[in-house]
């Protein structure tokens, strides 16, 4: 078995065992990704039965902070990538120390905590939402006013709708804030938003970058429920402006491996950033069926530096996030979605995660709906969201 562990940012062969930290549905389509290129995968995850575990070689069934894991996990492998941002600083740090690793434990520490996150924006000059910060001893009640309506999100462990609270005026601050466990907090101003977009893209060790043109993503309840390539409000411009401002977002942090930086659209037209993703991202899943080469490709590429390639979309096309409600009819009995029917529509491509225990709100895999155009991907896509009994889109999109 081939393994280059050299500092000297070597490429890093076919052959070679690459280790991830985290067995959701990330990691097993990195390994899956890297797998077909020849490489091989281990998972560090404690559950036995997690996606990423059913589909890789070696499985180490083991907390993040299990130092005999994680010095397993360096021995065995030329490299080590993560498929979450909440890893043990800790653990990162001493990984850092003896094994290549992408991204940096600064990185990912950075991206781990809002609070930093809208600091970078700051520094960087990227625009971002009006906000506060609220710690330990601050008085709630010294927040501007003007920043309500508001929302108010823990700066830490939040994502998919989690760790949030709407907060219309400033009197109901104390109380959301009590909600949430008086931890730190980001109160962010409230806005007009048109929609949302993201970028994903890679940067390699030589600080080379490349990134695949931005979707627009849509959400309910706080979850991605779909991501549209091309996005159908997105302009040229747009499009420009968020890549440019992703660029310097991953040029700022000196990151090696797959970002994506997400971003609001306002109805004046102004983009702003909201947050920072260190790793591919569910808006990018489109990319394994869409495009030339996908955001997990990319992923294994800048860790074991080999060269990154211009993504080239070859489709258009439209994401589907499937979530575990699907798996319950109207009386709340558990049965199986009628995936023939789906596999039955041109351009459908059927992603499950392996994951055995459907429930409300978890992602249980990906549809992604691609035709030449579109006006036909969307129309895919719709067809799909009556198969399955989902709430189509028409008068979502602006």
């Amino acid at each position: 078995m081939s393994r280059d562990t050299s500092r000297d940012g070597g490429f890093i062969a076919p052959g070679a065992t690459l280790g991830v930290l985290g067995g959701g549905q990330l990691g097993r389509m990195f390994a899956q990704a890297a797998q077909s290129a020849g490489y091989g995968v281990a998972v560090l995850e404690a559950d036995e039965a997690a996606p990423a575990a059913q589909v890789t070689g070696i499985h180490l069934a083991a907390r993040y902070d299990d130092a005999q894991a994680l010095e397993q996990l360096a021995r065995d492998c030329a490299a080590v990538t993560v498929e979450f941002e909440n890893i043990p600083a800790a653990s990162m740090q001493w990984l850092a120390a003896h094994v290549p690793l992408a991204p940096a434990p600064t990185a990912l520490a950075l991206c781990q905590d809002r609070v930093q996150e809208k600091a970078l924006f700051q520094r960087l000059g990227v625009p971002c939402a009006p906000h506060a910060v609220l710690t330990a001893g601050r008085d709630p009640k010294a927040i501007d006013a003007d920043l309500f309506p508001a929302i108010l999100k823990t700066a830490r462990l939040g994502y998919d709708g989690k760790g949030q609270r709407t907060v219309a005026h400033a009197a109901d601050l104390p109380a959301a804030w009590a909600a949430l466990g008086g931890v730190d907090c980001v109160l962010e101003k409230k806005l007009d938003l048109a929609f949302e977009l993201s970028v994903v893209m890679a940067r390699g060790r030589d600080g080379s970058t490349v990134q695949f043109a931005p979707q627009q993503n849509l959400h309910r309840d706080g979850i991605l429920f779909a991501s549209f390539a091309p996005g159908p409000a997105i302009t040229p411009e747009l499009a420009e402006a968020a890549q440019i401002a992703a660029s310097t977002v991953a040029h700022g942090l000196d990151y090696v491996g797959v970002l994506c930086v997400e971003f609001f659209v306002l109805r004046d037209g102004r983009l702003l950033a909201n947050e920072i993703a260190p790793r591919p991202h569910n808006s990018g899943h489109h990319t394994i069926d869409s495009s030339t080469v996908s955001q997990f490709e990319l992923q294994w590429r800048t860790l074991v530096n080999a060269p990154l390639p211009v993504p080239r979309q070859h489709s258009a096309s439209v994401m589907l996030n499937l979530l575990g409600d699907l798996w319950f009819d109207a009386q709340g009995r558990q049965r199986e979605p009628d995936w023939a029917a789906v596999l039955a529509q041109p351009g459908a491509h059927l992603h499950l995660y392996g994951k055995h225990a459907p429930r409300q709100g978890r992602k249980m895999g990906h549809l992604t709906c691609t035709a030449a155009t579109a006006a036909e991907a969307r129309q895919v896509a719709l067809q799909l969201c009556s198969l399955l009994g989902l709430e189509p889109f028409h008068a979502e999109l602006p």
